[in-house]
């Protein structure tokens, strides 16, 4: 099966990269689950520009964004802009799992189990549209 090819604006590479050199303390507990193929075998990197955003992480085979929400994400403006960003991975065929910082800080074991869930679901209709 040949990968999608996904647009992105080249100008979002700098900061995607200062992205990475400053993540969060819950980006960074959720990067060390999800890095080195953790879950079920899929590569997932972080701060992953798409189209003209940057996802905290993003899965290429899973089209699988996972966003991760801090204080300023309470900001209506920032709601908004997410709520844009949204709309657009959903029009790209990518789907978005979003956590706060506070469900992350106090129950990552189940933030990982959601994220999981949604990979064993995402498996388990990709045999059932393979063999029928």
């Amino acid at each position: 099966m040949k990968r999608k090819i996904i647009p992105y604006n080249p100008k979002l590479k700098e900061l995607a990269r200062q992205l990475r050199n400053k993540s969060t303390k819950s980006e960074i507990l959720i990067w060390k689950r999800l890095k080195g193929k953790q879950r079920y075998g899929f590569d997932f990197h972080r701060q992953k520009p798409i189209d003209n955003f940057i996802l905290d992480f993003f899965c290429h085979e899973l089209m699988l964004g996972i966003e991760v929400d801090g204080y300023s994400h309470q900001i209506d403006e920032v709601q908004q802009r997410d709520e844009i960003k949204a709309l657009k991975m959903k029009e790209m065929g990518i789907t978005i799992l979003r956590f706060r910082d506070d469900e992350i800080f106090k129950d990552l074991d189940q933030v990982i189990l959601n994220i999981d869930g949604w990979i064993e679901n995402w498996q388990n209709q990709s045999t059932e549209t393979t063999h029928p």
